[in-house]
């Protein structure tokens, strides 16, 4: 049922694409980020479905799509100058098969992110497809949330939809792109134009935003913990009485701890002891490792490169013995080919320091832009009243994934690269509007007389 649920989905794409080639572009969006073909059984497994939308979507571009107000950012120069740098350090990688598997889907994600702007030419189409992310992110969230309210869940326990543990399936990473999007959610409540702020699609997105801060408790992840108390200052900025704001949030963070599952208290409480948890200890060893292989490997040693660790940490493990006294356990542990767990580690061992310098300043330099238009039109004109709120939603999403990326191994998550797209076509969207606007013809047009 759901393989022809999918191709019926493929046949209408590709009846009314062609008229309307931003649909290849959407398409793809959901394509990538909920990855359909781990849904099915049979049919679309063996299809790249994902290649196909990509190659549509570009061909429907130069074929058909207005290109006369196009512009190019720098940062896209940028991306595909990453894009070049990653090539190369795959052709010398020390694991070269493994890291031509990984090649295969960062290439796309990357070019993607590049060309997607292109295609950003009018608010309706950057309203789009902030709506498609969001809406795909949540046909996972949504699910999470279900079960977590049913079972509570459990670190690596619940199951959504697939139990394939990667992309946004990935229980830390689903929980960075659930907190990460509710700015943007709640800009659709406010300046929505696509599905009109009604009750009815507040209901909708107030509901959606209740599911996204469930996604961290059913997984049990501390990244999804540290990103809500993120996002919670995040949100100071933009609230206008921020005394009831601090009181509200205080008052619903207390009265949801009773609430909370075990499994999720006793998970968090480790943030404490982290020197117990070989998860956390593992990480710090891999990161020591990663530091001393770049001092002879300056450039990186291509994707997969952790493969190659061999890292010894120390566990501690305190024992309540009495009243009075405590016992500490102390055990020298020993692994191999532990994976980075976190972004900036993985691009520094992987790509070396030139490539960690190129991709802090592809997501720096989005923080700055946002927060430049966020200022440009704090007092707007009449009709961009949308544009300050959404730059300041996509800048407080960016800086929630940064802040996730600290402890998840994301630094080419295809999620983020189209988030990075819409800063982009916003910029270039807005600059485009101002020299519109700052045009004047050096003649006044002549008046016909009878």
């Amino acid at each position: 049922m759901r393989d022809l649920a999918f191709v019926g989905f493929l046949a209408a794409l590709l009846a009314f694409g062609f008229r309307r080639p931003f649909l290849f572009v959407l398409a793809y969006a959901y394509i990538d980020i909920v990855s359909p073909q781990r849904l099915t059984y049979l049919l679309l497994n063996s299809v790249p479905i994902s290649m196909i939308a990509v190659g549509l979507a570009v061909a429907g571009w130069l074929a058909v799509d207005d290109k006369k107000d196009v512009r190019v950012a720098p940062r896209q120069f940028l991306i595909v100058l990453l894009l070049g740098y990653c090539f190369y350090t795959t052709l010398h990688a020390d694991f070269p098969i493994e890291a031509k598997d990984k090649w295969e889907w960062v290439w796309k994600a990357l070019a993607f992110a590049a060309f997607l702007p292109l295609t950003l030419r009018t608010r309706l189409r950057i309203e789009s497809l902030l709506l498609f992310m969001v809406l795909s992110a949540a046909s996972i969230i949504i699910v999470g949330g279900i079960k977590t309210v049913g079972s509570g869940g459990g670190y690596g326990e619940l199951n959504l939809m697939v139990t394939n543990n990667s992309g946004l399936y990935e229980g830390s990473t689903i929980s960075t792109v659930a907190i990460a999007i509710i700015p943007l959610i709640v800009w659709f409540t406010r300046h929505g134009t696509i599905f009109a702020p009604d009750w009815r699609v507040k209901t909708f997105c107030y509901a959606l935003i209740f599911a996204c801060l469930l996604i961290p408790v059913g997984t049990s992840t501390r990244t999804g913990l540290l990103c809500i108390g993120l996002l919670a200052l995040l949100m100071i900025r933009d609230t206008k009485r921020k005394f009831v704001y601090l009181a509200a949030l205080g008052t619903l963070g207390l009265a949801a701890i009773p609430f909370l599952p075990s499994a999720f208290t006793e998970r968090m409480e480790t943030i404490k002891t982290y020197q117990a948890d070989a998860s956390a200890s593992t990480r710090i060893a891999v990161w020591k490792w990663t530091m001393d292989y770049v001092k002879t490997h300056p450039m990186g040693g291509g994707f997969e490169a952790y493969r190659q660790n061999q890292i010894r940490y120390e566990k501690v493990a305190v024992q309540q013995a009495d009243g009075s006294t405590a016992k500490i356990d102390r055990s020298l542990e020993v692994d191999k080919a532990r994976a980075y767990h976190s972004a900036y580690f993985e691009m520094l061992g992987e790509q070396g320091w030139p490539g960690l310098a190129i991709w802090l300043v592809i997501n720096l330099a989005g923080l700055f832009r946002m927060e430049v238009l966020r200022r440009r039109y704090r007092k707007p004109e009449p009709g961009q009243e949308w544009i300050a709120p959404l730059a300041s939603a996509l800048q407080s999403a960016h800086v929630i994934y940064l802040l996730g990326a600290v402890f998840i191994a994301i630094a080419f998550q295809p999620f983020v690269y189209m988030l990075i797209g819409a800063q982009i076509g916003l910029d270039t969207y807005c600059a485009r509007k101002r020299a519109e606007s700052a045009w004047r013809p050096l003649r006044k047009a002549r008046v016909a007389t009878a």
